[in-house]
């Protein structure tokens, strides 16, 4: 069992930023895929950021790459989204997600379904 815990999210202007966090427990260094979905009323949940803890694999969803980046807090044992360059198309709930017993090859092809454990949601919302 592995309990994610979300927190960051807010509002924002367009041009802003967020830092999500999400705290895992346990955590494994070696073969979770742990990441980022969101979701949009009316639309399907997407995958906007995942890594492979093993060996610090990430996939990016094309539309978010060069503005939000993924970091593993060690000590805290914690994984964060910072989100620049805000958009009003960002906006969605956000939730943490984690596979278990993962591999680096799983990050580009994997949806919402391959993932068993899910935080509870943070919402972002960007809105001037």
């Amino acid at each position: 069992q592995v309990n994610l815990v979300e927190s960051g999210g807010g509002s924002v202007q367009p041009g802003g930023s967020l830092r999500l966090s999400c705290a895992a427990s346990p955590y494994s260094y070696s073969n979770y895929c742990l990441g980022w979905f969101r979701q949009a009323p009316g639309k399907e949940r997407e995958k906007v950021a995942v890594i492979y803890t093993g060996d610090g694999s990430t996939y990016y969803a094309d539309s978010v790459k060069g503005r939000f980046t993924l970091s593993q807090d060690n000590a805290q044992n914690t994984l964060h989204l910072q989100m620049d360059s805000l958009k009003r198309d960002d906006t969605a709930m956000y939730y943490c997600a984690a596979r278990t017993f993962c591999s680096a090859g799983y990050l580009q092809h994997s949806t919402a379904l391959g993932y068993n454990y899910w935080g509870q949601g943070t919402q972002v919302t960007v809105s001037s």
